[in-house]
């Protein structure tokens, strides 16, 4: 039947149900399919294979029970006369829960065929497998049976709507029939505030959320991940902060969230709370759960941390490896997530796409270009795995921070995919890295009509052009920024302190303790320089700076956001401690410089995150080693 019948056909007669006994006992003993067969023999030789209720029963073990099987329920649905609605629904529950979704409609279409009505069980598992199967024309059209059939009313059906249409991305739909509902209940709201956060209407949910009667925690991880997926992670605590005042139970889905918002934000305390509440409560702690505790600790800079919770999983799936690879290599630990993959190895756990993503950008940050070369070539003559943009990217990375950019560029033109901005942009940081000005040129226009609304491209290309002499080429690119009205990215820094984040930008003062805070970073950089430190000027980005302004170049360093978060930290810490700083844009070279100083100075070790990796300061050096 195709979708234009399947909105043209009538209505099917509502049939008397027939009056038998349906003998249920023994089917309740079965917990394989061996006995299950067995059963089904006695109800053959009783002569109830045209019972419905009987075959229904036996059809309903097989195609929905965990160890049914849906091929069996199929034998027996054939050799009943007649079978009722609630064997169909049985047999589109059993393909929808196998995830075929597109097995679940013709058989929708083959019950109405057969004069078999519909009811209020049919529908939610038929519009379910629509929205699964992104199958829209057929989903409208189902839509409109539900009101031919008289269940346009009916509370099961409607959320189920909403679900579909939110999946179609048919948010005015969708929001019809949420206007149309008589009663609606939380998951009614739930679902439609999760359609307008999918879809980055983060306020009209926020809107919907507050109108709401009554919430349960479902609704409440709605909104928050709502905020989290919109990286808007300030609000997301917030409300989480409300949550917790109303007395409502986080559960692990909640839990995951707050987990993802204190990996954003480099909240290591807020993210330690609730790992240990997690603990002390007994949440399940899941494949998906543990992988979102390690990537936490792995970026809020806590290395010893994850590896805890990586090492203490039964059962270590894909992801937690994947999490843990990726974890040392954004900390610079290239041998040591090359170890980890080898373990991987041993385990017989197979590598994925991003396995090797993670391992090829653990070589870059580390500068292991044979490594590197072995794994690329490892990937597709092993594994089986062909190379996508990111790993072209990582490779061009790698060889570009190494200084080979002609094997770099021959790559890219070697690529069977066209580069993305990614692997071009990541070439035009080792042109900005080496002074290649001739080549930057070429890829820099590249990457700035790839990515026109990406300031940093812009920045990078001028700064390239401006340590090159080249000013008339560096005027054009803030003119042209200008024209676009694209915004340079502001910089900011955190740092938490007793649970409490503490954000910076440079030269800021509205810190309540900002007096003491600049006086701190005067006192600081006084100390530093009596050991060496001088004011890496050749590093400020000239889109920031003048020419006019030539004779006061140190002073935008003085004040920058990482500094003043360091300059915080000093205040509330003792010698010997810890500072964990995030910051949006990567760091710069003097603040770098200055850090390394500050380490050894103030006898403190010093994690930074900045947008592309981790730098661990301590004792006046840097994990880094300085290539970065």
């Amino acid at each position: 039947m195709t979708s234009l019948q399947l909105l043209q056909a009538s209505p099917p007669s509502v049939s008397s149900p027939s009056s038998h006994v349906s003998p249920s006992h023994g089917l309740g003993s079965c917990s394989t399919m061996a006995e299950l067969k067995q059963y089904h023999s006695q109800l053959i030789r009783l002569g109830l294979s045209a019972d419905n209720d009987a075959m229904g029963r036996v059809i309903k073990f097989c195609a929905i029970s965990r160890n049914g099987d849906l091929g069996y329920a199929l034998q027996v649905f054939d050799s009943m006369p007649r079978p009722d609605a609630f064997v169909y629904n049985t047999i589109i529950r059993g393909y929808k829960q196998l995830q075929l979704p597109r097995n679940c409609i013709p058989w929708y279409s083959q019950m109405l065929q057969e004069s078999v009505s519909p009811n209020r069980y049919t529908f939610p598992a038929v519009l379910r497998a629509c929205s699964d199967d992104n199958a829209t024309e057929e989903g409208k059209q189902v839509h409109a049976h539900v009101v031919k059939f008289g269940f346009e009313a009916d509370g099961f059906c409607q959320n189920n709507l909403i679900h579909m249409y939110v999946s179609f991305r048919s948010l005015e739909k969708a929001r019809k029939v949420f206007d149309k509902m008589l009663a609606r209940d939380v998951v009614s709201w739930t679902s439609l505030i999760t359609g307008y956060s999918q879809w980055g209407l983060v306020d009209e949910a926020l809107q919907l959320f507050e109108q709401m009667p009554d919430r349960n925690s479902v609704s409440w991880n709605a909104m928050i991940a709502a905020y989290v997926h919109s990286n808007r992670f300030h609000e997301a605590f917030a409300l989480f902060d409300r949550m917790r005042a109303e007395k409502v139970v986080m559960d692990k889905f909640v839990a995951a969230s707050m987990l993802s918002a204190c990996t954003g934000l480099g909240a290591l305390e807020q993210g330690k709370w609730i790992h240990g509440y997690i603990k002390k409560s007994g949440i399940e702690l899941d494949s998906k759960l543990a992988t979102t505790i390690i990537d936490m600790y792995c970026k809020c800079g806590c290395l010893e941390m994850a590896f805890e919770v990586f090492n203490d999983l039964p059962h270590k799936g894909i992801s937690s490896w994947n999490c843990m690879i990726g974890g040392l290599a954004m900390h610079g630990k290239g041998e040591a997530a090359i170890k980890l993959f080898k373990e991987m190895e041993t385990e017989m756990v197979a590598p994925d796409i991003i396995t090797f993503v993670n391992l090829l950008s653990a070589c870059a940050h580390s500068g292991l270009v044979d490594e590197g070369r072995h794994f690329f070539r490892n990937m597709v003559e092993v594994h089986g795995i062909e190379p996508c943009t990111q790993h072209f990217g990582c490779m061009v990375d790698l060889l570009g921070r190494a200084g080979m950019l002609e094997e770099a560029k021959r790559l890219i033109n070697e690529m069977p995919i066209s580069p993305d901005a990614g692997v071009l942009g990541a070439l035009l940081g080792a042109c900005k890295i080496h002074g290649n000005v001739e080549l930057g040129d070429q890829i820099g226009k590249k990457v700035i009509e790839l990515e026109p609304n990406n300031s940093g491209r812009y920045v990078l290309l001028a700064n390239l052009y401006a340590n090159a002499g080249r000013w008339e080429d560096v005027a054009n690119v803030r003119k042209l920024m200008n024209d676009r009205r694209v915004k340079k990215a502001p910089g900011f820094s955190l740092i938490e302190f007793e649970g409490v984040l503490n954000e910076f930008i440079a030269g800021g003062r509205a810190h309540p303790q900002a007096a003491e805070i600049y006086a701190q970073v005067d006192e600081m950089l006084e100390r530093i320089k009596s050991i060496g430190y001088v004011p890496d000027t050749d590093g400020v980005s000239h889109y920031e700076v003048d020419e006019e302004e030539e004779e006061d170049k140190e002073k935008p360093f003085y004040y920058h956001s990482e500094k003043l978060a360091i300059a915080f930290g000093l205040l509330k810490t003792k010698p010997g401690d810890t500072l964990r700083i995030s910051k949006n844009l990567r760091v710069c070279k003097d603040c770098h410089n200055a850090t390394k100083h500050i380490s050894k100075v103030y006898n403190r070790q010093i994690i930074v995150r900045d947008r592309n990796r981790f730098h661990h300061f301590c004792n006046g050096e840097c994990s880094c080693k300085d290539y970065w």
